[in-house]
């Protein structure tokens, strides 16, 4: 336990920043595992502005950040799933020279 009053403060606020943090943490985790595992617009933004919140605080590299959030936006723009009939139909067309 620090003696100074100063060192003692500091204690105190690393104490709580350091429990706002993980709180942040955790619920960053879960919106990311939900937008994964659902991706939908509202749970794909949820996530993205956690990421802005964390990187704001220097809590995860804004370059990791960064990296999340195109994850995520991949996510949103992915092309529909085409059906055997139809990339059968298309190759077709592509066959001929």
């Amino acid at each position: 336990m620090p003696v100074i009053k100063s060192a003692q403060k500091k204690l105190r606020k690393d104490k709580k920043r350091t429990q706002e943090n993980k709180k942040l943490k955790d619920s960053f985790k879960s919106a990311l595992k939900k937008a994964l595992k659902t991706p939908t617009q509202k749970t794909i933004t949820q996530a993205v502005k956690l990421t802005d919140k964390m990187a704001k605080k220097n809590i995860v590299h804004k370059n990791k950040a960064a990296r999340i959030k195109s994850k995520l936006s991949k996510l949103i723009n992915k092309p529909v799933k085409r059906t055997k009939e139809a990339s059968k139909k298309s190759s077709k067309r592509t066959k001929k020279s």
